[in-house]
C-alpha cells in the first residue's frame, strides 16, 4: 500500500509524460484538421471556426506551460491533476462543438481523459470523469438538437435527427464511457497489484542478497568465485586481507594474471578428483610477500545444476606453519634438554674433580716455557667445558613457577657493566641506553639476566671493529591487549643472512669461530616458557635487532611463543 507521500512522488513522472502526450495528441489532431482545410479549399469550415481551432491549440500550449510550472513549484499534485482533468473535459467539449457536435468524431478524445483519470485516481476517479464527460456531451447534443446553441460552423444541417437518434447516440457514449472506466480500472488495479508484488519480491531478494553478502563478508575465510572463462567475479573481505589485493584490483580480471599459482587447480578434469581434498599453494601477495594458503575448489552451479564457474575457498596457513615450526623446535629443545640434564650430571662431578686438581697443581708448580703454555691450554679447555655444562644446565632447567616482578632496568645496567669485562669487548663499541620507568616483568631475575646477557653478547660478537650497541627497555601493549615489557637490543654489526634467520634459535647453530651455539637457544627457551615473543630484524652489513616481549603480568598460555623474522 502506498502512503500519500509515496503516491505524490509516483505521480510526478506520469504527469510530465501526460503534459507532453497531450500537446502531441492535440497538435496532431488539430493540425491534421487544419492541413485538410488548407489543402481542400472547398471544405465547409468557416474562417471563424478555423480561428477558434487555432485558439484551442494556443490554449492547449498555454495550459501545458501552466501545468509544468505548477508541477515544479506546487507541492499539491492532486490539485494539478484535478485541474488538468477539468480543463481537458472543457476543451474537448469545445472542440466537439466547433467540429459539428453530432457529426464530430473528436468525442473519442473523452476516452483518453477517462483512461488517465483511472491511472491517477483509480475506479472512483474514472467514474467521476466518465460522468463529467457524459454530462458535457449529452448536454451539448441536447442544446444543439433544440437549437439553443448558435451555429458557428458553416456546415449545413443536411441531416435530420429525431429525438430518439440523439438519445441513442448520447446513451451509447455514456455506456462506452462507464464501461471504459470500469475496464480500465480493472487493468490499472491489476497492474498496481503486480507492481506491488514485484516490489515485495525485489525487497525480499535484496534482503536475501544482503544476508548472503553479509555472511560471505563476515567469515574469516577467503572466498573467490571464478567463471568458466577464468575471470574473477567475487572477492570477499577476508580474501582482500589475506592477499592484500582490493576487490577493485582483481574484479573482472583473469585469475591467471592475478594468481597464476591457482591456474593448475582449475583444469576441469582435476576438479572432481580434488574437490574434497585440501590443497596447499604459495601465492605472491600484492607487496610481493609469499603467502602459504590452504585451499579447496568446488564447482559453482546454477538452479539447473549446470556448472557456471568455480568457488575457491582459502585460508592463510602462515601462522599455522609458524606454530608447527615452533612445536618442532620445542620438541627438539625438550629432547636436547633431557640429554643435557643427563650429560651435565655425568660431566659435572668429574669436571669439578679435574678443575680442583688442576688448581692445586698450578699452585705447587713454577712453570715456564712450553709447560706454561700447556697449562694455559688446559685451563682454557677447563673454562670452555664449564661454560658448556653451564649452558646445558640452563637449557635443561625448567621455568620456575614462582616468579616476581623484576626491574629490567637494573638487570640491564648490571649486564652492561659486566659485559665490559669479557674478552670480546672493545672500547671502540659505543653503548646507547634508552630505559623507561617502571619497566618490570613477571619472571625469574636470573633467567631475565641471562636473556639480556646472551642478546648483548651476541650483538658485541657481531661488531667486528667499532660500532654501536643500543639497548632499549619500555612498556608495550601488543595485539592481545596484554601488558608486556619490550627489550630491544640493536647492533651495527655484520648482520645475519636470510637463509640463517630461521636457524639461529636452534641449539648448536653458530657461524662464529667460538661459542657453543646455545646462547640464542637459551633465550628462545626462556621467552617461550614465559609466553613471551621474539622478533628479529637483520640487514647484511648494517646490523641486527632482537626484540623480546616479556609479560608484565601473568598471561594464559595459548600457543608457543611467536618468532618473527625480517
Amino acid at each position: 500500500m502506498y502512503n500519500e507521500t509515496t503516491k505524490e512522488e509516483n505521480y510526478k513522472k506520469p504527469l510530465r509524460l501526460l503534459i507532453i502526450f497531450r500537446v502531441i495528441i492535440i497538435s496532431l489532431f488539430l493540425g491534421l484538421a487544419i492541413f485538410i482545410t488548407i489543402k481542400s479549399p472547398g471544405f465547409p469550415i468557416s474562417q471563424n471556426v478555423l480561428y477558434l481551432l487555432y485558439f484551442i491549440i494556443a490554449l492547449t500550449y498555454m495550459f501545458s506551460v501552466v501545468y509544468s510550472l505548477m508541477l515544479k513549484f506546487l507541492d499539491n499534485l492532486r490539485f494539478n491533476i484535478y485541474l488538468q482533468l477539468t480543463v481537458d473535459v472543457i476543451l474537448i467539449t469545445l472542440l466537439v462543438y466547433l467540429t459539428g457536435c453530432v457529426r464530430s468524431n473528436y468525442s473519442v478524445i473523452y476516452t483518453l481523459v477517462i483512461i488517465y483519470s483511472v491511472i491517477f485516481f483509480g475506479r472512483k476517479g474514472g467514474f467521476i470523469v466518465a460522468s463529467a464527460a457524459s454530462i458535457s456531451y449529452g448536454l451539448l447534443l441536447d442544446l444543439e438538437f433544440y437549437k439553443l446553441l448558435p451555429s458557428i460552423s458553416s456546415l449545413e444541417r443536411d441531416y435530420n435527427l429525431s429525438a430518439g437518434d440523439v438519445f441513442v447516440r448520447i446513451l451509447v457514449h455514456i455506456i462506452s464511457f462507464y464501461v471504459l472506466a470500469f475496464v480500465s480500472s480493472i487493468v490499472v488495479e491489476q497492474e498496481r497489484k503486480t507492481r506491488s508484488l514485484l516490489e515485495e519480491k525485489e525487497s525480499e531478494f535484496d534482503q536475501l542478497d544482503l544476508l548472503f553478502r553479509s555472511i560471505i563478508e563476515s567469515v574469516d575465510t577467503g572466498v573467490m568465485t571464478i567463471n568458466l572463462q577464468g575471470t574473477i567475479k567475487t572477492f570477499n573481505r577476508a580474501a582482500e586481507e589475506i592477499t592484500g589485493f582490493p576487490l577493485a584490483g582483481v574484479e573482472n580480471r583473469r585469475i591467471a594474471d592475478v594468481f597464476p599459482e591457482f591456474v593448475q587447480f582449475f583444469a576441469m578434469e582435476k576438479i572432481d578428483e580434488q574437490i574434497r581434498n585440501r590443497m596447499e599453494v604459495i601465492v605472491t601477495g600484492k607487496k610481493g610477500k609469499k603467502i602459504n594458503l590452504g585451499c579447496s575448489i568446488s564447482p559453482l552451479k546454477d538452479k539447473y545444476d549446470k556448472q557456471i564457474g568455480n568457488i575457491l575457498i582459502f585460508q592463510d596457513l602462515s601462522e599455522i606453519k609458524l606454530m608447527e615450526e615452533n612445536l618442532e623446535k620445542s620438541k627438539k629443545l625438550a629432547l636436547i634438554g633431557e640429554m643435557a640434564a643427563g650429560l651435565a650430571h655425568e660431566m659435572r662431578n668429574p669436571l669439578a674433580s679435574i678443575t680442583g686438581s688442576i688448581e692445586l697443581l698450578k699452585q705447587g708448580l713454577n712453570l715456564d716455557g712450553t709447560d706454561k703454555r700447556l697449562m694455559q691450554i688446559i685451563l682454557r679447555g677447563k673454562n670452555q667445558l664449564e661454560s658448556f655444562v653451564r649452558d646445558f644446565l640452563l637449557l635443561a632447567r625448567p621455568i620456575p613457577t614462582s616468579r616476581e616482578l623484576v626491574d629490567l632496568n637494573e638487570v640491564a645496567e648490571e649486564v652492561l657493566e659486566n659485559i665490559k669485562l669479557i674478552d670480546d669487548w672493545t672500547s671502540a663499541i659505543k653503548i646507547v641506553k634508552v630505559f623507561s620507568d617502571k619497566a618490570k616483568a613477571l619472571a625469574n631475575r636470573e633467567q631475565v639476566r641471562q636473556i639480556i646477557h646472551n642478546l648483548v653478547l651476541n650483538a658485541i660478537q657481531s661488531i667486528e671493529e667499532d660500532g654501536v650497541l643500543s639497548v632499549e627497555i619500555k612498556k608495550q601493549k601488543l595485539n592481545d591487549q596484554e601488558d608486556y615489557v619490550e627489550i630491544k637490543v640493536k647492533d651495527t654489526g655484520c648482520g645475519i643472512e636470510e637463509k640463517d634467520l630461521k636457524k639461529i634459535f636452534e641449539p648448536f647453530f653458530t657461524n662464529k669461530g667460538k661459542g657453543t651455539g646455545l646462547g640464542l637457544a637459551i633465550v628462545s627457551r626462556f621467552v617461550d616458557g614465559y609466553n613471551g615473543r621474539i622478533k628479529v630484524e637483520s640487514v647484511i652489513n648494517e646490523g641486527t635487532t632482537f626484540i623480546v616481549w616479556l609479560p608484565g603480568k601473568k598471561v594464559e598460555h595459548t600457543q608457543s611463543s611467536s618468532i618473527v623474522y625480517f
